[in-house]
């Protein structure tokens, strides 16, 4: 019975989109509170004082819901359709990571997780609780041990059937089913994701130090960012796919299902002097229903103005200029810092 409810849970979870369904144990990731511990003594999350909090339970996912028996590791597709990478080369225009050139994953893939909870309580009778990136659950490690992929040297999921382009979810229930082998590592002597880091925020492979991350910095990190990182960013505004473009199993990489996911023709290669004029409501209107509402205004305009000072076109000075008396210390920081790299 319950490994052919199994089967079926497989084939419902690809009819609702999902790239792919792999099942392991709450406890099947011993390895994690050692590694969880040794990146926090590191100081390697920056201000991000949360993943220091409830490490009994990032560290332990049986410890997160006693109860459960099972843990149904999920992955949607998100592959763009354009070379992520070609906006780098547009100075005067700004890098949105894929992920967050339309609506917010967040709510998509939740609402997918639900709909497959809730076909599987009316399967057999059970409990499930759904998860997807926002509570303390170590959801690439447990894609591990459900051989869903593997962790690459970025520390992003990687399969030889999807590339790194998916999101993870997970749907912990109480019912006990079978589970799948862990996927083993495959990435070789390949070092392309640690290679093309515009900031090192590699210290070695399969380590991330976030402070140095771009993706760190543009969105998590408050206030002014160091100024020896800022030449580095580039023309990234939101995010960083450089290191997930540079993934040669990408070949393998499997078209997203979800159109909403395609990006929206207006944050594909948006030019950073429209977006350092963005005030509050403006920002608000142009990222409704995208994850970049989160960071607010002031935040991604101080990441426009770094974009503006690292274009190297003098004619984006006097975008820098207006915003100079900016009522946010960090966004003035960042258009005096700009407009001094364009003034020679």
């Amino acid at each position: 019975m319950t490994e052919a409810l199994k089967d079926k849970l497989v084939a419902q979870a690809l009819h609702e989109g999902f790239v792919a369904c792999r099942l392991c144990r709450p406890w099947d990731v011993p390895q994690v509170p050692q590694r969880l511990a040794a990146f926090l003594r590191a100081g390697y999350h920056g201000q991000m004082g949360w993943m220091a909090e409830r490490t009994h339970w990032r560290g332990d996912p049986a410890a997160l819901w006693p109860e459960a028996r099972t843990v149904i590791m999920l992955a949607e597709s998100y592959t763009p359709d354009l070379d992520p990478t070609e906006v780098l080369q547009r100075p005067d225009r700004g890098a949105i990571s894929v992920y967050a050139q339309n609506r917010d994953y967040h709510d998509l893939v939740k609402k997918r997780l639900k709909r497959l909870g809730r076909w599987l309580i009316q399967q057999q009778d059970c409990q499930i609780k759904v998860f997807v990136d926002t509570a303390p659950v170590p959801e690439k490690a447990l894609g591990q041990a459900a051989g869903l992929g593997w962790q690459g040297k970025h520390s992003n999921l990687v399969s030889r059937d999807w590339g790194n382009w998916a999101f993870i979810g997970s749907v912990f229930t109480t019912l006990d089913l079978p589970v799948d082998a862990p996927e083993i590592d495959h990435c070789g002597s390949c070092r392309a994701c640690l290679d093309i880091c515009p900031t090192d925020a590699f210290p070695a492979p399969y380590q991330v130090d976030a402070r140095r991350c771009i993706s760190y910095l543009t969105i998590e990190h408050k206030g002014p960012v160091d100024e020896d990182l800022r030449g580095k960013l580039g023309n990234h505004i939101y995010g960083c796919d450089d290191c997930l473009a540079a993934c040669p199993w990408n070949k393998f990489a499997v078209a997203a299902s979800d159109m909403r996911y395609a990006a929206r023709a207006e944050l594909v290669a948006p030019k950073l002097a429209d977006l350092a004029r963005l005030d509050d409501a403006g920002f608000r209107a142009l990222f409704s229903g995208s994850p970049i509402k989160r960071i607010g205004r002031d935040r991604f305009v101080r990441n426009v103005l770094y974009a503006i000072g690292n274009s190297g076109d003098p004619s984006l000075r006097p975008v820098a200029l207006e915003r100079v008396g900016d009522d946010d210390a960090a966004v003035a920081d960042a258009a005096r810092w700009a407009a001094d790299r364009l003034s020679a």
